[in-house]
């Protein structure tokens, strides 16, 4: 890994979302880690430190809301952003309520993704 990569672990059910997601984030210099339910992100999460959390709001074995307020729960300072088919505004409040830091709708907002994850991990 170049010691200057971020890593970022993004936890989303579609692969194919997993995929594009880590070929834009390298385009900034970060290397993506994946995981594909809530179960195994908290694992990923124990063994590892990451510069940003990008979650999906519908998750196997739990909602991304719910991980985000157990990733609060230990982890103040990571931003965590949502990047999500689920678009009402009740599902972005919802989400910045728990302590993420920005809410993405798929796939309208594809445009901002860099341009938003680039703004949280330079505050890191």
């Amino acid at each position: 890994m170049n010691p200057h990569q971020k890593r970022v672990l993004c936890v989303e059910d579609d692969a194919d979302t997993c995929s594009m997601l880590s070929s834009l984030l390298g385009l900034i210099n970060c290397e993506v880690t994946s995981a594909g339910t809530a179960a195994e992100a908290r694992e990923k999460i124990k063994a590892d430190n990451f510069d940003l959390y990008i979650l999906d709001n519908w998750l196997p074995g739990a909602s991304g809301v719910e991980l985000c307020l157990e990733i609060r729960e230990h982890d103040s300072t990571t931003p965590i952003m949502f990047y999500s088919g689920a678009g009402y505004d009740s599902d972005r409040e919802q989400a910045m309520n728990a302590g993420a830091q920005a809410y993405l709708v798929k796939p309208s907002d594809i445009a901002n993704l860099l341009e938003t994850a680039g703004q949280l991990l330079e505050g890191k």
